[in-house]
């Protein structure tokens, strides 16, 4: 008979989470996850697989609790200017939420990452990616709608959005409070071509 395991593994993983988002993917170590995890590395091995397998768990967690606000505004608002603007507005307020680590753990978990580490900077980018093109989604609504111009670069437009979030983040892990982030978000929606004509 199998031996049950003697932790939670909810609490665990949401644990190793946060540890991942503060220090990083590679300045994470065993140890650092195991001390706080509240486990031994063998139980570690034996729940998640090994670091890399838990840290894909991690950040599947993330995107379906802390970073779901991004998908929910992108999905729930009925024009693309008003998605981005949430969008933009709700990263000011969940960088900065001290509840959690600063920032967003899919922008700064492996910024500084060795080659040994290279799929994992490719998962966070991927990622990334899948998120800008979700931005220019929604701009390209405004198009097909009629509220933007026909010739309106949405490429460039979704490559700015997704730069002014990621700078978010890197502010609010350097100390930036909720209203200098809420600032740069409304200063960035000037960015927005105004509604065509």
């Amino acid at each position: 008979m199998a031996r049950q395991r003697a932790f939670d593994r909810d609490t665990a993983l949401e644990s190793a989470l946060r540890a991942f988002w503060r220090h990083g993917y590679e300045a994470t170590s065993i140890a650092e996850l195991t001390a706080a995890m509240g486990i031994k590395p063998p139980s570690l091995y034996a729940a998640f697989g090994d670091k890399r397998r838990l840290f894909e768990e991690a950040v599947r967690r993330y995107q379906q609790t802390y970073g779901a606000f991004t998908t929910r505004a992108l999905a729930e608002e009925p024009t693309g200017r008003q998605a981005i603007e949430r969008v933009l507005r709700e990263s000011a307020a969940e960088y900065a939420d001290a509840g959690h680590p600063p920032g967003c753990l899919i922008i700064s978990a492996a910024v500084n990452c060795g080659p040994e580490s290279a799929e994992v900077e490719e998962l966070l980018r991927g990622f990334r990616e899948e998120a800008k093109a979700a931005l220019r989604g929604r701009i390209d609504d405004d198009v097909a709608a009629g509220r933007l111009a026909p010739g309106t670069d949405t490429g460039a437009l979704a490559t700015y959005f997704a730069s002014v979030i990621q700078g978010m983040s890197t502010q609010s892990r350097d100390g930036a409070p909720y209203a200098d982030l809420l600032s740069v978000a409304e200063l960035a929606m000037s960015a927005y071509p105004p509604p065509a004509r």
